[in-house]
């Protein structure tokens, strides 16, 4: 096996399963797992995508956490055909280009810290960990709520607040009080709780 094929078999594919009335748990880090969400200004870049990629693949938004080195994102897509595939390619490639926008315009020195150099010299510069991330499909109540709670206890297991209303990057201060959070959520789309 080659250093090339050994890099290639590395990176798990992601299976996806475009399926009508399932919602979506999405997981994807930052390349090489770098805290490239560690400033507020990469995460409002992440903030602005998420809106924008919801008015453009019509799905609604049920949690969402930005951690310093990777994002979670529970969706519900609307349409009975769609592609989790082309909603993260909306997500990641805005990102991706604003942030290398933003390193090339401040000649800033971290630019090295997205460069990614394949075995043949070429170089290219990455925002975003290659592979599909992790995506699974959701159908119950339960599994849906369990999934909520894991996504706004992120920034609490990781000592980054000591509740997860503390975390402004994420949507548990939404679940609290409507519009005290930075992005509007989807909520009557949720299924009845398991506690009825």
């Amino acid at each position: 096996m080659t250093q090339y094929s050994r890099a290639r078999h590395k990176f798990k594919r992601c299976r996806r399963y475009n399926e009508p009335g399932h919602a979506h748990a999405l997981t994807f880090s930052c390349f090489r797992n770098r805290p490239f969400f560690s400033s507020d200004r990469s995460r409002r870049w992440f903030v602005r995508a998420l809106e924008a990629a919801r008015d453009r693949h019509a799905f609604d938004l049920w949690a969402w956490c930005i951690m310093p080195e990777h994002v979670h994102v529970l969706i519900l897509p609307r349409r009975n055909e769609y592609s989790i595939s082309a909603i993260l390619k909306t997500l990641k490639q805005s990102v991706s280009r604003v942030a290398l926008e933003h390193l090339r315009d401040t000649r800033s020195q971290a630019m090295h810290l997205l460069e990614d150099r394949q075995p043949n010299g070429k170089v290219s510069y990455r925002f975003w960990q290659r592979g599909g991330g992790y995506d699974r499909n959701l159908m119950e109540p339960a599994t849906v709520f369990a999934e909520i709670d894991y996504i706004h206890a992120n920034p609490v297991r990781r000592g980054l607040c000591e509740r997860p209303i503390e975390w402004a990057w994420s949507s548990a201060r939404e679940y609290v009080r409507a519009g005290s959070g930075m992005l509007r959520l989807n909520l009557e789309s949720l299924p009845m709780s398991v506690d009825g």
